[in-house]
């Protein structure tokens, strides 16, 4: 059989003209997103693709107005990258990027009001609340988060576990909304779902078989993403009728904000066998560690083929 995201836009390289592959940037994901573009430079470059690397979105746009930028391969993870900010530049611009458009970025990095129309279409996501940073919580809010305990802490437009707690107690909540706020101005308080961690992820139209997620201690945190190598990752967890379920749910909780070309669904799934989201990625990790190479490479797809469907998203994009 062969793999779901052989290439079938393109065959020829040159197509593709000059990729810049963009990373880095300064957002607090940076040194994951430096791991994620040096290897998909090398999986292009390697592939007869005439792709350079360029660090943060200044320097991109040195590039194009030196007319040396045909396409970009983003890999820019977080803010400036995975908001919405680059798609709009680069639209202006009128220069093809991998992944979602404007509003598919925007919405998708905000988890707020992502889950804001994921609820208004009944789809399964936790209780939350959205508050500021440095702002005392209402008596209902506090009184909220004392019905749920435990709750997850986050910033809202972060990506990488990056300023995550789990709060088991009031006590807790004023240090982790402390941590999140370095981060972030916008916070969500969200009901922790007790179950595993689940991963879907998907490229042009192909949706990827579900990672089952197994840190060997805590929750699925930076360190369980990209350093530890004890972290499993499982496959075939689900019947066929359960993994249907999430692929499904993963495409209409995408589709619903927006999101086209690859990207990755994250789910809890409870006790009960039940699924709910958490967020969908515009702009997923690449690294060895990555989840959507790892999903890839469990469809029969190697690193080389997936680079090369995800690059060819920007035609997709281009031709819409």
């Amino acid at each position: 059989m062969k793999p779901a995201c052989l290439n079938h836009l393109v065959s020829d390289a040159a197509e593709f003209g000059r990729v810049a592959v963009l990373y880095g940037g300064d957002s607090a994901e940076r040194e994951v997103s430096l791991d994620s573009g040096a290897a998909v430079l090398s999986a292009l470059q390697q592939q007869g693709i005439d792709a350079t690397g360029v660090d943060g979105i200044p320097a991109l746009l040195t590039a194009i107005g030196e007319g040396s930028v045909d396409r970009v391969f983003n890999v820019l993870h977080g803010a400036g990258g995975e908001d919405g900010v680059l798609q709009g530049l680069l639209e202006a611009c009128h220069i093809p990027v991998t992944g979602s458009g404007v509003l598919g970025s925007a919405l998708a990095m905000d988890k707020i009001r992502s889950k804001q129309i994921w609820r208004q279409l009944n789809m399964p996501t936790a209780d939350f609340i959205a508050v500021k940073s440095g702002r005392e919580l209402h008596t209902d809010q506090l009184q909220l988060v004392q019905q749920w305990l435990p709750v997850v802490v986050k910033p809202n437009e972060q990506g990488s576990t990056v300023g995550i707690s789990i709060v088991r107690s009031l006590e807790e909540l004023p240090q982790a909304l402390a941590e999140a706020g370095d981060y972030d101005s916008s916070l969500i308080i969200e009901a922790y779902i007790e179950g595993d961690d689940y991963t879907v992820a998907f490229v042009q139209q192909s949706v990827f078989p579900s990672l089952r997620i197994r840190p060997q201690d805590g929750f699925y945190d930076y360190h369980s993403k990209y350093q530890s190598n004890t972290t499993r990752y499982d496959t075939n967890t689900l019947s066929d009728d359960q993994e249907a379920e999430i692929r499904r749910l993963t495409c209409d909780a995408s589709l619903a904000v927006g999101v086209s070309g690859w990207g990755r669904a994250d789910f809890m799934r409870d006790r009960d066998g039940n699924n709910w989201l958490l967020e969908v990625n515009t702009v997923p990790g690449m690294t060895s560690h990555s989840l959507v190479p790892k999903a890839a490479q469990a469809d029969g797809c190697n690193y080389d083929q997936l680079v090369w469907a995800i690059l060819e998203t920007s035609i997709q994009e281009q031709a819409k």
